[in-house]
């Protein structure tokens, strides 16, 4: 999977089963290894996230299943709260 950095700045972030993660404010850089580390979302969705005194989450790059005009993480159980019903 290739792209450019700035082409994922701005993009909604979901899991796999289609919930509103949050929004892409910057891309973790590995520089010794040139590779991208993780993705820093903002704008989270505060009923799945559980933050405490943070302004943001890193989504570790592994974790990206697809990019495209959304960005398609593994949705991990026990990692996000449970949704409400």
């Amino acid at each position: 999977m290739k792209t450019q950095v700035t082409e994922v700045l701005g993009l909604s972030v979901y899991t796999d089963k289609a919930v509103f993660v949050g929004d892409v404010d910057d891309v973790v850089i590995d520089l010794d290894a040139k590779k991208i580390k993780a993705l820093a979302l903002g704008n989270l969705n505060l009923d799945i996230v559980d933050i405490k005194g943070y302004k943001g989450l890193q989504i570790p790059y592994r974790m990206i299943r697809s990019i495209g005009d959304i960005i398609l993480i593994r949705h991990m159980s026990g990692v996000f709260k449970q949704t409400p019903k």
